[in-house]
Order: structure tokens, then C-alpha cells, then sequence
């Protein structure tokens, strides 16, 4: 089967989204089909089934970076590469969001399978994109969401059916990988971008309420952005103990994930699943995750960790300090984490969706 996939997001920036269609296009090659991937980029892809369609210009959205390409004459390089490539099938990311992937789905002359991402339900940028959007949805043979967050999302702007299939992850890269020398100490660890949304000060706080008791507790954080000074309200000698490695790609993120004791997943809200809480429990750790719609799909309270009120350091550290004080509970959500994880690896989740490609092309496109 020859697979299109249209990413909306720049494809050299982090992000979830980006990771998504990067792993399911590395995976559908694997099974032998033929993949093209287009996205907006600001300076290149190491991919050479990847090709560059737009370039990116920054966006807040959802209270995070939305690094999008909106310029609609992009449509002539989309259809374009599309032309030449000849799917059998379009796989379009965030359909919705003025940029690559809506893009494709008006140039498309193959069936049109579209994922939706976001669990923002209120939004005045798509409010104002509404009748772009009601003619983008007509173009959408199969429509799919990653959780049920995401499908009220679009629902409530299209209504109709979704297939849910959620995110995807490689379990067996963080449960097989050689943990990285981060030294000695007892550590947490956070991943994301360090920007509103995903509640990186609540993090910092958490740590700093239990390390003030706890001296070789270590703090370590994976990710870059706008609130990376908030470890400047900690003590010194607490300060000292937090690790910013800054942005990791994806691919490189196993050995540190290995290397650590318990996740913090302190995201405010806005999230329509919580594939770093997959990753987090694919690699062996008990998870300690704000109680948000998302993240409450992917882990179940008491499980594989605790789920706590969002913006609460004080829960967090009490929960994060339960964990460390009861190796037996650390082991039992651990065991449980990676029981769960595997529920989202690429081979069950890339099957579901060679499933809906079938569907598509025996359905044909809508013109």
C-alpha cells in the first residue's frame, strides 16, 4: 500500500504529534508499505521519505507552541508531492488546524483517513475556521481519534462517528534500554515542553517540598521553553540537585527514562492522551500524573501510579514520597506500567490502523 501522511506541526520541532507520525510512518515502512510524510520544516529532515511543504511560523494554541504553516498557497507543494507520490491512501494529523494536514485533505484525490489530536474543546481559532472546517470534514472517509477527549473535541464541532485508536509508542525501546550514568541519588523526572500547559513549576514545587527532607532526592528534566527559570524559586542547595538536560529527541529519550525512579506527569490540562506517561510506563517507572481528562485514559489511579488534583505540588509530593517510601507498591505499579504500556505499542496500534486504510480504499475518496 503506498500511505501519505501529512503532519501539521514543523517536523524538526518536539512535539507529540511530530513523534506520532514519525514512528507510525517508520512503522508502516516496515511492514513493507511505501510512505511519504509531508510537514512544514524549518531546516531539514534526516528522513528521506519525508519532503518539506511549508515552513513554520509560531503559534500559541492551547496554551503551548503551535509551530504551524497557515499560508494556503502551500496547497500547490502539498498537491503537488501528492501528484507524484500517487497514495492509495492519505493519512492527515489535526485536519482541523489551518496548516499541512488541512491541506492535504482539500488536495487529496486518494481516500482521506484523518487522526485527531487535540482535547481542546473551546478554541476561537478553530470557531473561526468553522465553515474551512465543515468543508474539510466532508473530504474524511475515516475518522479517528486518540482517546475519548479527543472525539468530544471534534465531535463537537462535526459530530458523527470516530473509530478510537490511540497514540502509538516503541515499548520495547524504553523497556530494553541500557539505563544513561546520571549519577547517584534517588530521582524524578520530567518530560515536556516547559511552557504553561504542561505544568512544569508544579513539578519544580513538588520537588522542592520533598527535597528539602529527602537530600539525595534529584530532580531531572527533559524538555526546553519559556518557564525553564523556574527552578530559581528553590534553595541553592536544592537547586543544585535538578539536571536540565534540555530537549532530547524522542529517540534518545529511553536511557534517561531508565535511569529514573518515578515520573511526574503535572500537566494543567488540555491533553487528549498522554503518550510520555506510555513511555514513562514502558520503561519500568510508577507514575505520578495530574488527574486530567488525557492522562486519565492511559493510567488508572492506584495502578500504575496516582492520579492527583492537577496544580497541587502538595499532593504530588506526598504521592511521589509514598512511592519511594514502599518498594513493594513501587514494584507493583511498575509491573503494572509496563502490562499497560504494551497495550500502545506500534503492533497493536499500526494493525488497528492498516484495519482503517483498508476500509478507506475500499470505500473510496469523497469528491
Amino acid at each position: 500500500m503506498r500511505i501519505a501522511f501529512a503532519c501539521p506541526y514543523a517536523w524538526d520541532d518536539p512535539g507529540g504529534v511530530q513523534v506520532h507520525v514519525r514512528e507510525l510512518a517508520t512503522h508502516m515502512r516496515q511492514l513493507g508499505h511505501d510512505v511519504v510524510v509531508l510537514a512544514p520544516i524549518r531546516s531539514g529532515a534526516t528522513e528521506p521519505w519525508v519532503r518539506a511543504v511549508g515552513r513554520p511560523i509560531d503559534i500559541t494554541f492551547n496554551r503551548s507552541n503551535a509551530p504551524i504553516d497557515p499560508r494556503p498557497w502551500s496547497v500547490r507543494r502539498v498537491r503537488a508531492e501528492l501528484r507524484a507520490f500517487r497514495p492509495d491512501v492519505v493519512h492527515v494529523h489535526e485536519p482541523f488546524t489551518p496548516s499541512t494536514a488541512m491541506w492535504a485533505t482539500h488536495a487529496a484525490e486518494a481516500p482521506v483517513v484523518a487522526t485527531f489530536h487535540t482535547g481542546a474543546v473551546r478554541s476561537r481559532l478553530y470557531d473561526a475556521a468553522a465553515p474551512l472546517i465543515r468543508r474539510t470534514a466532508r473530504r474524511i472517509v475515516v475518522r479517528i481519534a486518540v482517546s475519548r477527549v479527543a472525539e468530544r473535541a471534534a465531535a463537537a464541532r462535526i459530530g458523527g462517528a470516530f473509530e478510537i485508536v490511540p497514540n502509538g509508542a516503541d515499548v520495547g525501546r524504553f523497556a530494553g534500554a541500557e539505563p544513561a550514568d546520571l549519577g547517584e541519588g534517588t530521582k524524578l523526572l520530567f518530560v515536556g515542553r516547559l511552557d504553561e500547559r504542561k505544568g512544569f513549576p508544579v513539578a519544580v514545587a513538588a520537588f522542592g517540598r520533598s527535597a528539602t527532607e529527602r537530600p539525595t532526592l534529584r530532580l531531572i528534566v527533559v524538555g526546553d521553553g519559556p518557564e525553564r527559570a523556574a527552578t530559581d524559586v528553590l534553595a541553592p542547595d536544592v537547586r543544585a540537585r535538578v539536571t536540565m538536560l534540555g530537549a532530547v529527541p524522542n529517540v534518545d529519550l529511553p536511557p534517561f527514562e531508565r535511569a529514573c525512579d518515578v515520573y511526574l506527569g503535572t500537566s494543567i490540562g488540555g491533553e487528549s492522551f498522554g503518550i510520555v506517561l506510555v513511555e514513562a510506563m514502558a520503561a519500568g517507572l510508577p507514575v505520578v500524573a495530574s488527574d486530567v481528562p488525557g492522562y486519565d485514559e492511559v493510567m488508572t489511579d492506584g495502578v500504575e501510579g496516582f492520579l492527583v488534583p492537577p496544580r497541587d505540588p502538595a499532593a504530588i509530593a506526598a504521592a511521589v514520597e509514598t512511592i519511594l517510601d514502599d518498594p513493594e507498591l513501587a514494584e507493583r505499579f511498575a509491573a503494572a506500567g509496563r502490562a499497560r504500556a504494551a497495550v500502545f505499542d506500534w503492533s497493536v496500534v499500526g494493525a488497528r490502523l492498516e484495519t482503517l486504510y483498508r476500509q478507506a480504499v475500499a470505500t473510496g475518496p469523497i469528491r
